[in-house]
């Protein structure tokens, strides 16, 4: 699966369906404040490029949490802004 950005008419960025294969950079990119979601499972080298061109499953297998909860939990934060 793929990550889905979606645009308005005026070529505005609206929103990001986030999956497991979605790349971490991507996220960080359309919303900084979903940087907290990754501290949490212990991910603090957000500023490394290794780490912001894994996928959120990739990231998940390391650091040894459940990649669907992740996805669930930062998509939920994207879908109230």
């Amino acid at each position: 699966m793929e990550s889905h950005i979606y645009y308005s008419t005026w070529g505005e960025k609206m929103s990001m369906e986030i999956t497991k294969d979605t790349i971490i950079g991507d996220i960080l990119d359309q919303d900084p404040g979903t940087a907290q979601f990754f501290f949490e499972i212990g991910m603090h080298c957000l500023g490394c490029p290794a780490s912001r061109g894994e996928s959120i499953e990739a990231a998940c297998m390391v650091h040894g949490t459940d990649a669907d909860e992740l996805v669930a939990r930062i998509n939920d934060y994207l879908s109230k802004k």
